[in-house]
């Protein structure tokens, strides 16, 4: 299943760009607003300092009080009435010295010795930022958008610079085959942390390249060093078979089931261990059923020993396009194992146009069906009288996907089944 990508990062560096951005240019207009604001009111304060400092002067000479320079400032006496709304504003709030009165009018209070005297401006119609206030806050409104819609863009850009060269190094790792890891990344990139996991990325491609090529020689030379002396045993097992008593005949067929097995096994690695990774297919197709006849005579003596029906129904027109080592190595491995680790003494071969599968009876799922994962399946199809782990399948399984088939197990019926099926852009098998 294919994820489909998201330019998370990108976004992200884009907001946190515009979100910084929208948080200056709140705080900027906020302290804005409130400068002017305390601007304007020192202006007033200042006013009746001053206002208050003359009428100080005048008393000091002994003179009366005066009247106000400035027109928006009154001098209330002691008991001297003051404005409604103002007296109002001054009951409900008699320690403020800045008020709000009716009809837009606003007041700063000055309070003069002896007690009870008072300067009181009236500053409504001097007011500069209350009047404008709606336009000053759209404009800065309009100055943060702006601001926040070049920040968005350099965020924009800045993301698309920043993450480049991560999604060209995502894109080159994604298109990397098995077969080929780019040991040469580093090279692309400069001397910054896309480099430095380029680098890294590079380094664990060529581990990994090196050990798997240990693995291939390895698996080539152990494979190559089993084939002499399997063969050696092979040739003397033969020469025994003929020479042995009626007694002895027994023995001796299990002894050459059992190196034919073992040469069955290593011909096994030796596929694994190959380089090629595509399919291999082989032309012109050949009839299936005469291949499986040939591999059920050449194990008929480990059938005949443990006493197992085989029931064959393959059409004799199906034929397949794997090459022959291919049908060999895989039919033989999966009839060995229904042959080793069944509970009955039955084995049913069925194959279509789809599939090719064989079956044991069995009461139970074998516990290796509840262990397989999406990653990788491992399983073994075993019986109660099976001591091993059924490593064998897994090798099969290996091997079939490389050829673009899948190894299946189900239980049903009765019946637990493990088979060859073509994947859904493969035809494994045809009928003529």
């Amino acid at each position: 299943m294919t994820t489909r990508y998201r330019a998370r990062l990108q976004r992200r560096l884009m907001l946190a760009f515009t979100g910084y951005t929208l948080l200056v240019s709140a705080l900027f207009a906020l302290f804005a607003m409130a400068f002017v604001y305390a601007v304007e009111d020192q202006f007033f304060e200042t006013t009746l300092d001053q206002e208050a400092q003359r009428q100080a002067a005048s008393r000091a000479e002994g003179g009366d009080w005066l009247v106000p320079a400035q027109p928006f400032v009154r001098l209330y006496r002691p008991g001297q009435a003051w404005p409604e709304d103002l007296a109002e504003a001054r009951r409900l709030e008699p320690q403020a010295h800045e008020l709000a009165g009716r009809e837009g009018r606003h007041y700063h209070l000055r309070h003069l010795k002896p007690e009870g005297t008072w300067l009181v401006a009236e500053v409504s119609g001097q007011l500069v930022v209350r009047p404008m206030r709606e336009q000053l806050l759209t404009w800065l409104g309009l100055w943060g958008g702006g601001l926040a819609l070049l920040a968005l863009g350099l965020g924009g850009w800045l993301a698309r610079r920043t993450s480049a060269p991560l999604r060209r190094l995502a894109q080159t790792v994604a298109q990397s085959q098995p077969a080929q890891l780019p040991t040469d990344l580093a090279q692309h990139y400069g001397n910054d942390e896309v480099g430095l996991l380029a680098a890294h990325l590079a380094q664990l491609n060529q581990r990994t390249q090196d050990f798997i090529a240990r693995e291939q020689a390895f698996t080539r030379d152990a494979s190559h060093e089993l084939r002499t002396p399997l063969a050696v045993l092979g040739l003397a097992c033969e020469d025994l078979q003929r020479q042995a008593t009626p007694g002895q005949q027994a023995a001796l067929a299990s002894l050459s089931t059992a190196i034919w097995q073992l040469q069955q096994s290593v011909d096994l690695l030796m596929a694994l261990a190959r380089e090629e990774h595509s399919p291999i297919l082989a032309s012109p197709e050949l009839p299936l059923l005469p291949q499986i006849e040939q591999l059920v005579l050449a194990m008929a003596p480990l059938l005949d020993r443990q006493d197992i029906t085989l029931d064959i129904d393959v059409p004799a027109t199906l034929t397949r396009p794997w090459p022959p080592a291919l049908t060999r190595l895989l039919f033989s491995n999966l009839l060995a194992n229904a042959i080793n680790h069944g509970s009955g003494g039955a084995i049913r071969i069925e194959a279509d146009v789809g599939r090719l599968q064989l079956g044991n009876p069995s009461a139970a799922p074998p516990v290796a069906l509840l262990l397989e994962d999406a990653a990788g399946r491992q399983a073994g199809l075993k019986g109660e009288a099976s001591g091993g782990l059924g490593l064998g399948l897994s090798i099969v399984r290996r091997l079939a996907e490389r050829h673009g088939l899948q190894l299946r197990l189900s239980h049903r019926s009765g019946w637990t089944w493990v088979g060859l099926q073509a994947r859904s852009d493969t035809d494994a098998f045809t009928s003529s």
